[in-house]
């Protein structure tokens, strides 16, 4: 069925039972599941979000801030590692930075996906109303499958 099965992850519950999806999948073909997060990009004006002001960050705090992120990022690969029993499954791991969607398509390209299998709604509900969730844009850029799960 499928050898190489991609499963975005940020958090939500149903990027949680995307992953159990995945794992069924996974199980009854002996795929690798390949589990990655996007840590995204610091906002240059993040100074606003935080009470103080529009200036932009240095380059050394961007990096700090950036090098933050990505541990949140193994943090959330790791709870779900938690959540769901992966058994004897061959599993990968990544975390890329940048816009989720693209870095999800890149991913599964680069990993050579047969599918991606991915929660129709993450942690971004409200902003993935007003801009389009990130499964809708891999849904219509991925050059596989996708799955999205509810």
């Amino acid at each position: 069925m499928y050898s190489r099965i991609l499963v975005p992850l940020d958090g939500s519950e149903h990027a949680i039972k995307a992953l159990r999806v995945a794992a069924s999948l996974a199980q009854g073909g002996k795929a690798t599941l390949h589990l990655m997060t996007v840590a995204e990009f610091p906002p240059d004006n993040i100074g606003l979000f935080t009470g103080g002001t529009a200036e932009p960050f240095s380059e050394a705090e961007r990096e700090k801030l950036a090098e933050g992120m990505k541990e949140e990022a193994h943090k959330v690969i790791d709870q779900a590692r938690e959540a769901v029993d992966l058994g004897d499954l061959t599993v990968e791991e990544s975390v890329r930075q940048g816009r989720p969607a693209e870095r999800i398509t890149e991913e599964a390209e680069r990993v050579g996906a047969d599918v991606i299998v991915m929660g129709s709604r993450g942690l971004g509900d409200v902003r993935g109303m007003v801009f389009g969730s990130v499964s809708h844009k891999v849904s219509h850029t991925a050059g596989c499958g996708v799955i999205t799960v509810t």
